[in-house]
């Protein structure tokens, strides 16, 4: 008998990109999650539609409910909740050796994205979706 296989949850959305003056450009977004891998949340930057390539961001899924009510993260990725006259945000901060980018995410978009995510892998049984069988094998053929 074949297991059921969770649906991914992908969902297209608009983040701003908050240059050193504060000026913002809108920046197409993908926000994507797969139970395969039920601890990240990945993020496809669109940049393309501005000359550049699309990047892609991935980290821990909890980092963004724990940045949804107060700052969360070190080094490469800090999130926190960030209002203004404009709504409600989640300032979403990534750091690489090739520079610093400062996104503003809507909160509404992420916490129904969030939401979702959970209808997939509730919250606390991500393990219940690991592969580590397969993992394992794959380590040990050395792929």
């Amino acid at each position: 008998m074949s297991a059921i296989r969770p649906t991914t949850v992908e969902v297209e959305t608009s983040l701003r990109l908050v240059a050193p003056d504060a000026t913002a450009l809108p920046v197409r977004a993908s926000l994507r999650y797969d139970p395969v891998d039920p601890y990240a949340v990945h993020v496809l930057f669109h940049a393309e539609s501005a000359g550049g390539e699309a990047v892609s961001w991935s980290f821990a899924r909890e980092l963004l409910v724990s940045g949804l009510d107060e700052p969360a993260g070190i080094g490469d990725v800090r999130v926190w909740p960030w209002a203004t006259p404009r709504g409600d945000f989640i300032a979403l901060a990534l750091s690489s050796p090739d520079g610093n980018a400062l996104f503003e995410v809507p909160r509404s978009v992420l916490v129904r994205f969030l939401r979702r995510t959970y209808v997939v892998v509730p919250r606390g049984r991500e393990t219940d979706y690991l592969d580590l069988d397969g993992a394992v094998s794959r380590l040990l053929a050395g792929r």
